[in-house]
């Protein structure tokens, strides 16, 4: 895992749209816990504080996964 205070890049995803972020491991942490109660949410990054609704909210991607190279299964 990322130490925590190296930001992470973050795409929140939405219908017609995303807004990609900049988060440290536990401001991403606070937010997957809190996407299953939906309602509104206080995102910390590195350009500010953002408000958005998790109710709307399609898919979150990070980097957390591993990089992998190539088109075969390790």
């Amino acid at each position: 895992m990322a130490d925590k205070k190296t930001a992470e890049k973050v795409t929140i995803g939405f219908f017609g749209g995303g807004l990609s972020l900049r988060l440290k491991s536990t401001e991403l942490d606070n937010l997957l816990k809190a996407l299953p109660a939906g309602g509104w949410h206080d995102i910390e990054g590195e350009e500010g504080t953002v408000r958005v609704n998790l109710g709307v909210v399609v898919y979150v991607q990070t980097d957390r996964s591993e990089h992998r190279v190539g088109f075969g299964s390790a």
